[in-house]
């Protein structure tokens, strides 16, 4: 890395409803954001594409198996050695049963009336409400 030069880390998210539009959130165990509620999702391991990732990544912190559709959008978030690249992904659920895993302590679907509450009580990851809003991808 040349001097001066900011270290990007490239991450991967997933967008997945249920079939009540309902919006499926984790709640961070570990920093950054712990105890806050975010989309799923992590790194991108050396080698791995962003749709392995986002399969990895679900599979760990929600016990579930997704298809992975198209590229909804990109946010950087600051990170303690540099910026998170955040690519966000459409996905859909394929099989498994939804659980907390690895990096998340709760697993949910949440609806618009919930992502709200969590929004008005600062629960919800840094600009996360915004982004989604955004991006037209709020909860039903």
């Amino acid at each position: 890395m040349v001097a001066g030069e900011v270290r990007r880390i490239r991450c991967v998210g997933a967008i997945v409803r249920d079939s009540s539009g309902r919006l499926l959130l984790v709640r961070r165990a570990h920093d950054p954001g712990r105890g806050q509620w975010s989309l799923p999702g992590g790194k991108v391991e050396s080698g791995e594409s962003d749709a392995a990732a986002v399969i990895r990544e679900l599979r760990e912190e929600t016990g579930l198996a997704v298809a992975v559709g198209a590229r909804v959008g990109q946010v950087e978030r600051l990170a303690p050695t540099g910026v998170y690249e955040i690519h966000d992904y459409a996905c859909a659920v394929t099989s498994g049963d939804l659980r907390a895993g690895d990096d998340a302590t709760e697993a949910a679907w949440v609806d618009l009336a919930t992502f709200t509450t969590l929004e008005r009580s600062n629960r919800l990851v840094d600009k996360l409400a915004d982004t989604l809003r955004a991006w037209r991808s709020l909860p039903g």
